[in-house]
């Protein structure tokens, strides 16, 4: 018979035997009957009774064979099971894998007690094994539930990104082709038009900072206080459709500091929306042509400025993994931080290009009049140096506090950048710095950034430095810069001719203390 079958009875009384030779009273001596009581039983009352009037002791016997306690005279034997003994036989009924006891007590036996380490130790290992049956599917069953989600979600919001980009028309250039990114933009967030709608107060017109060829743009604020801008596709935009497909699937992809960060999109009840961090200082413009607020950009914070749309552009121009041209830099698309960082921002007209590429040409001419070089107005034709131009207009613009929209000179019949080259070529640029910069100190710097900006800004794209050498030239006194011709858009033809030597003025560092190092960020 297994041992799963059999049954092991304990017995919580003894038993008094009439030993037939009072010289052998050890344990299986021949016994010829019952002794004390007519079937020989005893409860422990009776046995403690016994040992005590008789004061003979108790023996106990622990080894392979026996598990028991005895009490012997020379003519009775008498056995029993105090606790110990218990908790012994139920340790080997647990070992063996026994089933099964029969308990009784006896009429005569008021005082015995069943080991409750012997019953406790054997429903807590059940116990234990029922958590552990119970709790391994259940958390298997969670984690799987989980990772299920997880991966409908992924694929959810991947799948509307797809949705959104191939639904959207954009007309077709001749410029190289790009991968398609869309599974990039699948870790923005998706926001629902009701959200948007409660943070912007219904798109109120007191929660509007401006707006552009895109459409309106709304301040928000999110249930958890996070304060977004909302950019809103205006229906009747011929442009908007091309430049959300580029803001989602180019934006998302780039990560940088001196970037503005695109936060997630909105394309329910035929709405297309793009949601961006918040810069409550808003765009460069309203602080470089403002009377006022023009002197809070003293030189110091200029200086902030024109590094960090360099760092920007550089990230765009030499650190990600492709290469990318704005288009549409501009002082308005230059938004100000808490702490007046610039960051760049509306990528709606940027264009990607492969590291092997330098330049394309597109049938439709899209920009800002006074930012755009004159090979993509007269050719159709954009490479890294076109967002080089547009950065020499804008530090002009900085170091003037100008617009590129009026005409200067005695006569007023120069634009911005003649003005600026006229001025420097007779010595006297110093007129052409705004007067709300009396820090005679930063003369030779504001000299220097001028001379760079003319240099930007030269009617042929490869007499334009590269981003990397405006860097350089900014931050490395010693760097020798070229000497500017006429700048493009000129009515007067060039004088002279470019040369490599140092310029006429004084060469010296616009920020040497304050510039940082040379690195992607």
């Amino acid at each position: 018979m297994p041992p799963s079958k059999l049954v092991l009875g304990l017995p919580y009384h003894g038993y008094a035997w009439k030993l037939v030779s009072s010289q052998d009273n050890a344990i299986g001596a021949p016994a010829s009957g019952p002794a004390v009581n007519i079937d020989g039983s005893m409860g422990y009352k009776a046995i403690k009774s016994y040992i005590r009037d008789y004061g003979y002791g108790a023996t106990s016997v622990y080894n392979a064979t026996y598990v028991v306690n005895l009490l012997a005279t020379p003519t009775i034997w008498i056995n029993f099971d105090d606790v110990e003994t218990i908790k012994a036989k139920m340790s080997y009924v647990k070992e063996k894998k026994l089933i099964g006891f029969k308990a009784f007590q006896l009429s005569n036996d008021d005082n015995w007690v069943l080991s409750r380490a012997a019953q406790g130790g054997e429903n807590q290992s059940n116990r234990q094994q029922l958590l552990l049956k119970i709790i391994l599917p259940v958390s298997l069953i969670v984690i799987l539930a989980v990772a299920i989600l997880y991966y409908l979600r992924r694929r959810k919001v991947q799948s509307e990104v797809e949705m959104v980009l191939t639904s959207i028309p954009s007309p077709r250039i001749n410029a190289p082709a790009a991968e398609n990114f869309g599974s990039d933009a699948s870790h923005l967030q998706v926001f629902k038009f009701a959200n948007i709608k409660g943070a912007t107060n219904n798109f109120s017109s007191a929660n509007k900072l401006g707006e552009g060829g895109f459409g309106p743009v709304y301040k928000g604020k999110l249930p958890r206080g996070q304060e977004i801008a909302v950019k809103r596709l205006s229906r009747t935009s011929t442009q908007g459709h091309e430049e959300f497909q580029n803001e989602v699937t180019l934006t998302a992809r780039l990560q940088h500091i001196n970037l503005v960060r695109l936060l997630g999109y909105c394309t329910e009840k035929e709405e297309k929306l793009l949601i961006y961090e918040f810069m409550p200082n808003k765009s460069l413009d309203l602080y470089l042509f403002d009377p006022v607020r023009r002197y809070v950009l003293d030189w110091e914070k200029r200086v902030s400025i024109i590094e960090g749309v360099t760092q920007g552009l550089l990230y765009l121009q030499e650190y990600s993994n492709i290469t990318v041209i704005h288009r549409d830099l501009k002082a308005s698309n230059i938004l100000l931080d808490y702490d007046m960082n610039p960051k760049i921002s509306d990528f709606g007209m940027a264009r990607l290009f492969k590291k092997d590429v330098n330049e394309a040409n597109t049938g439709r001419i899209v920009g800002t009049y006074g930012y755009v070089p004159p090979e993509y107005v007269r050719k159709g034709i954009y490479s890294m140096k076109y967002d080089v131009y547009s950065f020499g207009v804008l530090l002009l613009q900085i170091i003037s506090g100008k617009r590129n929209t009026c005409y200067y000179g005695p006569q007023e019949n120069l634009n911005l950048l003649e003005y600026a080259y006229e001025l420097w070529s007779d010595d006297r640029g110093t007129e052409f710095i705004d007067t709300s910069l009396d820090d005679s100190s930063s003369t030779c710097k504001i000299m220097r950034c001028m001379q760079i900006a003319l240099l930007c800004v030269q009617e042929n794209p490869e007499n334009r430095p590269t981003m990397l050498e405006v860097f350089s030239m900014l931050k490395n006194a010693s760097m020798a810069a070229t000497t500017p011709r006429r700048p493009a858009f000129s009515v007067k033809a060039n004088k002279n001719t470019g040369s490599t030597s140092a310029s006429q003025q004084e060469i010296c560092s616009f920020n040497d203390p304050q510039i940082s190092q040379l690195e992607p960020r």
